[in-house]
């Protein structure tokens, strides 16, 4: 059975200290850990190194880490629609390790199997390669990846029961498995809380998962959302 909190304060209270390193699912703000975000602002840790494939938008999704100035470094593939995080990395005040989107899913995949390196065709011959040791296989170079292991993992799912199972849906799916298996505690919250998830639909076992706690009811929020009108129906002819 896992511990189940009241609250994403109670949750990760006792786990967060200044200079760790948080892995934290989602992509964009879909299927982003908001409370648990929230309880780490307000816990007002620093120097965090935040492991994610981005930092949210302005003021929303991990934007509010930048927001309170807790965040020392940052290992994301996509960076593009926070306008803090770019003022920041310009200005020197963040570090910044960019991945490509596969490398980084596949580091923390590997880090939660027990995988401490691999290697990838992705990156040879680029900055992303720079200093990393490279090897020839079958005639082709690849260069070096080493899996991650954060000191704690954020998820968001939206089924989960006290043993820690845990299922996602649709799009918020996305980075959530790969960071729930590497940390060495892993919080989850979940908007559904039920006594057991069918194991057949089971995402996350609970063999992962440190703690579960309850979602708030919130709004999600959009990066960007693109609409277009409906098309006007022709009006029917009357019978002749």
């Amino acid at each position: 059975m896992r511990a189940t909190s009241t609250t994403a304060a109670e949750a990760v209270a006792d786990l967060l200290h200044d200079g760790m390193t948080i892995a934290v699912g989602g992509f964009g703000l879909c299927g982003i850990p908001s409370d648990l975000i929230e309880a780490v602002r307000d816990s007002g840790v620093r120097s965090l190194t935040i492991v994610s494939n981005n930092m949210g938008v302005d003021g929303l999704g991990l934007g509010v880490l930048l927001e309170n100035r807790q965040v020392a470094k940052v290992v994301a593939s996509y960076v593009g629609e926070n306008k803090l995080f770019a003022r920041q990395y310009l200005d020197g005040v963040l570090d910044v390790e960019f991945n490509p989107q596969g490398t980084l899913a596949e580091r923390l995949r590997a880090g939660g199997a027990g995988i401490p390196a691999f290697y990838t065709r992705t990156g040879v011959g680029t900055q992303i390669a720079q200093d990393k040791p490279t090897a020839v296989f079958d005639g082709i170079e690849y260069v070096q990846e080493r899996g991650i292991v954060a000191d704690l993992a954020l998820v968001h799912a939206h089924t989960g029961d006290r043993y820690g199972n845990l299922r996602y849906r649709l799009a918020a799916r996305n980075f959530n498995p790969a960071v729930a298996t590497s940390g060495r505690v892993t919080v989850a919250e979940v908007e559904h809380l039920v006594d057991a998830v069918d194991p057949e639909l089971v995402h996350t076992p609970g063999v992962y998962v440190t703690r579960v706690v309850q979602a708030s009811d919130r709004v999600k929020d959009i990066e960007q959302r693109t609409t277009r009108p409906l098309p006007v129906s022709a009006p029917e002819r009357a019978p002749a």
